[in-house]
C-alpha cells in the first residue's frame, strides 16, 4: 500500500476515561468527547469519532457492520506474519493476565501489563515503527512462575510439548536481545532476510535465494506482471524452495474462511452491482490464491466509484518485508465524506495539469493520466496493519501497470486526522520546537488545512504520477524502493502545496498558507521526528527515512543561499526557513531526481540518496531533542481503539439497525478481539 502516516509530531493533553463493551449502547458521541483512552511506554491510545454514521441508511449500516466483522477476522494473520512466535506469546500473556492471582502492585506485574499492551499495539514483540524487539520490564523468573501456575490447557504448547519445553523455547525469544532482534532489518551490507524476524520466510533461506527465486519467475517483457510472492510465505523444505500460499486450504485458511463468511454477507447488501462484483472477486482470490485474480479484483475496485461505502481487505502492505515483496494483512471500512470530497475532486479533475506541469523530465511523465479517483473518507473500523496505528492517507492499488492503465483510488482519512488535531490541545510541543511567533501563528492558522491538503496531494497525485520506463522491473530498487516511493509522493505533494495553482483553484485561501506545511515538514524531518528514535540509533523505517532524506537534502543543497538553517537560542536548537520560494524550487529539483531514479530503476542512485541523507542521525542533536521532548511528558506514538458496532436484530433475527458506541477501553477491546476473532492455530507451519 502507498500510505501516509501523520508527519506532524504533535501530542495530546485531554484526559479521558475508558469504558467496556458491556456498557456499550450509546449511538452518538458524547458532548464532551474523550479522546485519550490509555497511555504507556512510548504510546498514547486515542479514540476517533465517526460523524455521519447515523445518517447512513439501514442497508449501508448493515454493509459497514459486515465488512467490519470481516476486517476483525484477519487480526491473527498479521500477528503471525510479524513473527512466528507472536501468537504463542500473545496467548500466553493474555492467559496470565486473565488468571493472575498474585500481587498486582508489584513492579513485575505492572511491567508485565505494559509489555502485554505493547504486544497488542505492535501486533507482535517488535516495535511497530522502530522494528527493534522491545525488552520486557519483568523478570524471567516472574514469567516462568506465572506460566507454570496456569491451567495446562491455557499454555499454547506444541503437540506433545511439555510446559518446561515450551518455556525453554519461548523465554529466549522474549528476553534475549540477541534472539530475533529486529522484525525488519534494512542495514546495508547485511543479509536482510536472515537478519529479519518477520515470518514471511521459513527455513535457512538467504536474501540471494529469495531474489533469485522471484527473478526466475519474472518475464521482463510482460506488460502486466503480477505481484510475485505477494500472498505467500517462501519456505525452504528439504533443501527445496517453495511458496506456501495464503488461501482457503493453504496457510491462514481458518481466518480466511471466516473473512469470506462476512464478505459473502456484505455482498448481499452491496450498494451497487459493481461493488458486489468487487466483493465476489475478492472472495474468489481468497479461495484460489491466484494473483491474477487479485489484479482483476483491484481493477474492479478502482472502477467502483459510485458506492459511498468502501473498504480495504487483504494482503496489501509490504513494509514488513525488507525486500518489499510480501503483503501484510490489513483492512479498513469507510464511507465517503461528501462535503470534504469536493476538495479532492477538484484536485483529481486537474490531475493532467499537475502531471504536465511537474518539474519531472518529460520522459517520465504520463502522457494521459487515467482514472485518478480521490475522496475524503470517514473510517468506521481499522484492522490488521491499519490498527491500532493507522495511516492518514491511502493510495491503491500498488501495481504500476494497473495504475497506468486503469488509475487508482486515493483517500484522505479526515476523521483520523481530526482526532489528532482536536486532541492536540495545549501540549506545548510547538511552543518548545517552533522558532518564533511568526511560524506559530502560521501553523495555528493554516496547519490543519495544509496537513490535509498535503495528504490529498501525496495520495491522489503523488503516488499516481510518473511512469516506469519500458522494461524496468518494479522491484529494481529493492530495499530502497519503499523509501524512494514515499519520498516521491511526499515531494509531489510538497511541491504543489507551494504552487499558486492551489490558490487559483480555491483550495488554499492565499499564497502564504503553504509556508506552514513547509516549516513543519523541515522541522519534523530535520529534528522532531527524532523523538521516535532510541539514543544512538540511526533511522530504518521507510517513512522516517523519506522525511529526513527530503529535509536533509534541501538543507544541504540550500546552504550556499542559506535557504534553511539551524539557529540557537537559550541553548536550544531550532530550524529556521529563510527563503520559502527557493525551498519550493529545491523541492522541484529533488522531485525530478527521485522520479528519474524510480523511472529508470537506478538502484545505485536510490542507495546513494537514502544512505547519504535518510539514515544517519546527528547524535548530539538527537540527545538534545530527546531531552527537550522528555520534559513535555508526551508520547511520540499514537494509536486508536475502534468504536464498537452493534447489530440490533428483530424477533426473526434480521438486522434492523446498527448502533455505534465509543465507550470501550483499550484492554477491553484487545481481550474481546482475542476472544472473538482468533481462529488460527498458535503455530502456522
Amino acid at each position: 500500500m502507498k500510505k501516509t502516516i501523520l508527519i506532524t509530531m504533535t501530542a495530546l493533553s485531554i484526559t479521558a476515561g475508558a469504558g467496556s463493551a458491556e456498557a456499550a449502547g450509546q449511538s452518538a458521541p458524547p458532548k464532551e468527547f474523550n479522546y485519550i483512552v490509555d497511555q504507556f511506554a512510548d504510546l498514547q491510545i486515542l479514540r476517533y469519532q465517526v460523524p455521519g454514521f447515523e445518517q447512513l441508511s439501514i442497508k449501508q449500516k448493515e454493509l459497514v457492520y459486515f465488512l467490519s466483522q470481516a476486517a476483525n477476522e484477519g487480526r491473527d494473520i498479521l500477528f503471525d506474519q510479524n513473527g512466528r512466535y507472536n501468537l504463542a506469546i500473545r496467548r500466553t500473556l493474555e492467559a496470565i493476565y486473565l488468571n493472575y492471582k498474585g500481587d498486582k502492585t508489584s513492579n513485575d506485574y505492572k511491567q508485565f501489563v505494559v509489555y502485554l499492551k505493547r504486544v497488542w499495539f505492535a501486533n507482535g514483540i517488535h516495535h511497530h515503527y522502530g522494528e527493534d524487539k522491545f525488552a520486557p520490564g519483568f523478570s524471567k523468573e516472574f514469567f516462568a512462575k506465572q506460566v507454570k501456575a496456569l491451567p495446562q490447557s491455557k499454555v499454547p504448547v506444541r503437540n506433545g510439548q511439555s510446559v518446561d519445553a515450551f518455556l525453554a523455547e519461548v523465554t529466549p525469544v522474549i528476553f534475549d536481545p540477541t534472539v530475533m532482534p529486529k522484525k525488519v532489518n534494512q542495514a546495508h551490507g547485511e543479509d536482510l532476510i536472515k537478519t529479519s524476524a518477520n515470518n514471511y520466510y521459513e527455513g535457512d533461506i538467504s536474501q540471494k535465494e529469495v531474489e533469485d527465486f522471484y527473478a526466475k519467475m519474472k518475464d521482463p517483457n510482460d506488460p502486466k506482471p503480477i505481484a510475485y510472492g505477494h500472498n505467500s510465505r517462501l519456505a525452504k523444505v528439504n533443501g527445496k524452495i517453495v511458496e506456501k500460499v495464503w488461501k482457503v486450504g493453504g496457510l491462514y485458511s481458518q481466518a480466511i474462511s471466516r473473512i469470506i463468511y462476512w464478505l459473502e454477507k456484505a455482498g448481499t447488501v452491496a450498494e451497487t452491482p459493481q461493488q458486489k462484483a468487487v466483493i465476489e472477486k475478492l472472495i474468489e482470490f481468497y479461495q484460489k490464491g491466484d494473483l491474477k485474480l487479485f489484479d482483476a479484483y483491484a481493477i474492479l475496485w478502482v472502477h467502483d466509484t459510485q458506492s459511498q461505502i468502501d473498504f480495504v481487505n487483504g494482503f496489501t502492505e509490504s513494509y514488513g518485508d525488507p525486500l518489499g515483496l510480501k503483503g501484510s494483512w490489513e483492512s479498513n471500512v469507510n464511507f465517503k465524506n461528501l462535503e470534504a470530497t469536493k476538495r479532492t475532486e477538484t484536485i483529481s479533475a486537474n490531475a493532467q495539469w499537475f502531471e504536465d506541469n511537474s518539474p519531472v523530465d518529460k520522459r517520465f511523465k504520463k502522457e494521459t493520466v487515467k482514472g485518478v479517483t480521490a475522496k475524503v473518507i470517514t473510517v468506521a473500523q481499522l484492522a490488521g496493519d491499519c490498527y491500532p496505528s493507522t495511516p492518514i492517507g491511502i493510495n491503491l492499488p500498488n501495481s504500476n501497470w494497473i495504475r497506468k492503465d486503469y488509475g487508482s483510488k486515493s483517500v484522505t482519512i479526515e476523521n483520523i486526522m481530526e482526532a489528532y488535531d482536536k486532541a492536540a490541545q495545549k501540549s506545548g510541543f510547538n511552543e518548545e520546537f517552533v522558532w518564533s511567533d511568526k511560524e506559530l501563528k502560521s501553523i495555528r492558522k493554516y496547519g490543519f488545512l495544509t496537513d490535509v491538503l498535503h495528504t490529498d496531494l501525496h495520495e491522489c497525485l503523488g503516488h499516481g504520477s510518473g511512469k516506469l520506463l519500458p522494461g524496468v522491473d518494479p522491484d529494481a530498487l529493492k530495499a530502497y524502493g519503499k523509501t524512494i516511493e514515499e519520498a516521491r509522493a511526499d515531494l509531489f505533494g510538497l511541491y504543489y502545496v507551494g504552487d499558486p495553482k492551489l490558490v487559483e483553484l480555491g483550495i488554499l485561501p492565499d499564497k502564504e498558507a503553504y509556508k506552514a506545511e513547509y516549516y513543519k515538514y523541515m522541522m519534523n524531518g530535520l529534528m522532531t521526528q527524532l523523538t521516535r528514535i532510541e539514543p544512538g540509533k540511526n533511522i530504518e523505517e521507510a517513512h522516517m527515512r523519506n522525511r529526513q532524506l527530503i529535509a536533509r537534502w534541501v538543507y544541504e543543497h540550500g546552504k550556499a543561499e542559506n535557504v534553511v538553517e539551524f539557529k540557537q537560542r537559550d541553548g536550544k536548537t531550532f530550524v529556521v526557513v529563510n527563503d520559502y520560494e527557493k525551498m519550493h524550487k529545491l523541492l522541484g529539483v529533488l522531485l525530478a531526481e527521485i522520479q528519474r531514479v524510480k523511472s529508470e530503476g537506478d538502484f545505485e542512485g536510490a542507495k546513494k540518496l537514502v544512505e547519504d541523507y535518510g539514515v544517519q542521525v546527528d547524535q548530539k542533536l538527537h540527545d538534545e531533542v530527546l531531552a527537550r521532548y522528555k520534559k513535555l511528558e508526551l508520547k511520540p506514538y499514537k494509536g486508536f481503539v475502534n468504536p464498537v458496532l452493534m447489530a440490533v436484530k428483530d424477533a426473526k433475527g434480521n438486522i434492523k439497525d446498527v448502533k455505534i458506541s465509543y465507550t470501550e477501553g483499550y484492554t477491553e477491546q484487545m481481550l474481546r478481539y482475542s476472544g472473538k476473532f482468533s481462529p488460527l492455530p498458535t503455530y502456522n507451519e
